[in-house]
């Protein structure tokens, strides 16, 4: 792990090291407002966040790097999670990705302003990063351009989250959008999560099997479709792999749960498991994260029991 007073001068360090990172994320940490008819709360997120703490929580068999970018104004997220433990690596922003989410009594339901941008990602700052697992947390449609997919489709395989590619920002509010160079952006995508949503906007079908075989055809190997309450499918080489729900104690926040599904899923699929067996890993532990707002802070046994149960 590197240490909190490392400089971030010393970027790639462990990207160069002898011994391959299994899992590196990244994405922009954000600054989010979470609204819900229980409560209001303040705090850091981004699927960079979820993802680093969720994975954090975890045995440690699995080496994890992050690789954010955020405001030099707003690095105690980051100090906070060095402290953790977490190997963390910043490149500067000019600014923090700031969003407001505002949820409905059905937790399904979100909206959701921006009120401030960080700087893209691009290929000379990624430079060098390598992995068994590369997972992109796109937040907009303009965090990774084509160029970065293209570069970091030869570093590992390359998961990514399609939410951030199908949203733009007019003024603070989120509208929908197309994916800009999609047929060739899928193409050299390795790993795809989507909501039931975001799979219609992409394929224009509202059949999730269909949808899943033309993600498929047009070059994405794993298909994970999370569904909410409702579960989640996993396509993989013409197969559907049907993945309960589990029901959890409470509903306190959905904010982050897709971003705990992924990180559940590439946690196994690091270690060797099939497709079904970390499909259900990732449904459990995204039912304990819905049970408490901020990320996944419990234990693997907390999810084995949910499963076993």
């Amino acid at each position: 792990m590197k240490s909190s007073n490392q400089c971030d001068c010393c970027f790639f360090s462990i990207a160069q090291a002898t011994k391959m990172t299994d899992i590196i994320c990244i994405g922009h940490i954000t600054r989010d407002r979470i609204i819900t008819p229980a409560h209001t709360a303040s705090l850091s997120g981004g699927t960079s966040y979820y993802f680093a703490h969720g994975i954090n929580h975890l045995p440690h068999d699995v080496s994890f790097r992050l690789i954010t970018s955020l405001s030099t104004d707003d690095m105690a997220a980051v100090e906070e999670m060095r402290s953790a433990g977490i190997d963390v690596e910043v490149i500067e922003s000019r600014a923090t990705v700031f969003f407001e989410n505002k949820y409905e009594a059905n937790m399904n339901n979100r909206t959701q302003r921006v009120l401030a941008k960080a700087d893209p990602f691009t290929v000379d700052k990624l430079r060098g990063v390598e992995a068994r697992f590369i997972h992109l947390g796109s937040l907009l449609a303009d965090d990774f351009s084509l160029d970065v997919l293209d570069y970091l489709k030869n570093r590992g395989t390359l998961s990514v989250d399609a939410q951030g590619f199908l949203r733009y920002v007019d003024g603070d509010r989120v509208f929908p959008c197309d994916w800009d160079n999609k047929l060739q952006a899928l193409r050299l995508i390795d790993i795809l999560k989507v909501n039931e949503h975001e799979i219609e906007s992409l394929t224009g079908y509202s059949d999730l099997h269909m949808a899943a075989r033309q993600l498929a055809d047009w070059g994405v190997r794993e298909v994970l479709i999370t569904l909410g309450s409702y579960g989640s499918v996993i396509f993989v080489d013409g197969r559907y792999y049907e993945i309960p729900a589990y029901k959890p104690a409470a509903l306190i926040d959905a904010t982050g749960c897709g971003d705990t599904y992924a990180t559940g899923y590439l946690y196994m699929r690091s270690r060797g498991a099939g497709y079904e067996e970390a499909g259900r890993f990732a449904a459990a532990m995204s039912t304990i994260k819905l049970q408490q707002s901020g990320p996944f802070d419990k234990s693997i046994t907390d999810i084995q029991h949910i499963l076993e149960a």
